[in-house]
Order: C-alpha cells, then structure tokens, then sequence
C-alpha cells in the first residue's frame, strides 16, 4: 500500500475495508496487470450519475441540453485533473519505471482516471451511496458555485469580460515549459494581469486545457476581492 493513505481517504470521506480495492484503484496499468482500468469504467458511471442528480436537483428550470453542458464541464479530464491535484493524488500512485520518470504522476489523463477508479473502488467497497458521498464531497462546491447566466462561457472569455469593462486590458498568457513525453505532455502556463499585479498559473493535457485553468485561477481570485 503507498504510504500515508490514511490522510487521502480523510480527504475522500472514505476509509476503505478491502484494502485491495484500494490499492488496485491507486495502480496504473504501466505497473502492472492489477490495474485501475477496470474501476475507471464503474467510476466513470457513478460520477456520471450522481453529477446529473446534483444538477437536477440544483436547477429544476434548466432544460436537458444546458443540464448535459454544465455536467460535461464538471466530469471532464481538466475539472478531474484540478481536483486530483488538491488532494495530491499523484504522491499515491503507483506507476511503473518509466511513467515514473517521464512525469506520469502529474499526468492529468493519469490523475483523472485514478479519481475515477477511487469512485468505482469505493462503490465496490461500500456501496452506492459511499461513491455517491464522495463526488458530493468533491464536486459540490463546483456545482454550487455555478451561475446558469455565465454556463457556456469558457474560463478565458469570462476574465476577459470581467476584464474590460474595469480597463485592465487583456491577460498575457507565456508557455513556461512542458513536461512528459512527446505522446503524452503536459503544458505548464502563465496567466499575467500586469495592472493588477496578478500572476496565476494552470496546466493541462493541451497549451488550451492549461491556459482555461490558468484562467479559472485569476477569475477566481478577482470574483472574490
């Protein structure tokens, strides 16, 4: 078992029985052939599920065309990446030598799947409603933090027009480096408002994932000063 797990299912709100379900949802398939593919797939569908059950019950005017964006925008590999990266996710995995070396631990594809995986175990492990507790811990502040008015605009339109109106000018978003091999980077970017002195930074599987989070990074700071 990778150590310190315990502050990782305190995190999750899950302590798990079955170690091995554990264990195999923390296991690439560049490890070995016990791997987390398998609970990637239930996972997926739990988080599909009790998402649509969140939006359904948040917004019971939203019809189911506007319902299906907003949950594509919270399931997506760019929203799991973000929050496999608050709990530190990568520190817990187990990769093999060469994933290991070339960066797989930030890998977002990689993280994504491994929250999935987590969501399936913990289904495995103690039911439905255990899974279901765990997106709500995770995903409920995403989903309350919604406003319908702005849901179909990108993170990088709404800076800017947050931006303009206040003539700040446009954010400069600089490539700082990529990690990860050539099949499977992960771009590192920089989101800078020299006006207001605000520098944040995102990365993703793409230079466009990356600068969308860095830009859902600035909004975030400025929605709340």
């Amino acid at each position: 078992m990778p150590a310190g797990t315990a502050k990782l299912e305190q995190q999750l709100g899950h302590v798990w029985t079955r170690r091995d379900l554990l264990l195999q949802a923390l296991t690439h398939r560049s490890y070995g052939a016990q791997n987390n593919e398998r609970l990637e797939f239930l996972g997926d569908g739990v988080l599909n599920c009790v998402v649509g059950l969140m939006l359904y019950q948040r917004f019971p005017d939203l019809p189911e065309g506007r319902l299906s964006r907003l949950r594509a925008n919270l399931v997506n590999q760019d929203s799991l990446h973000a929050v496999a990266l608050e709990l530190d996710l990568g520190r817990y995995l187990r990769l093999g030598e060469g994933e290991m070396r070339s960066g797989g631990a930030q890998r977002p594809s990689i993280l994504a799947d491994a929250l999935e995986s987590l969501l399936g175990a913990a289904w495995l492990d103690a039911g439905f409603e255990a899974a279901q507790a765990m997106v709500e811990r995770l995903l409920g502040p995403r989903v309350g933090a919604i406003n319908p008015s702005t849901q179909g605009k990108d993170a990088k339109t709404r800076l800017q027009e947050w931006l303009q109106p206040r003539r700040h000018g446009l954010p400069i978003y600089t490539l700082l480096h990529t990690s990860g091999q050539a099949h499977a980077q992960t771009f590192h970017v920089e989101c800078r408002i020299d006006p207001l002195g605000l520098v944040t930074r995102g990365q993703g599987g793409s230079r466009k994932a990356a600068e969308q989070q860095a830009a859902a990074a600035a909004l975030a700071i400025l929605e709340k000063s």
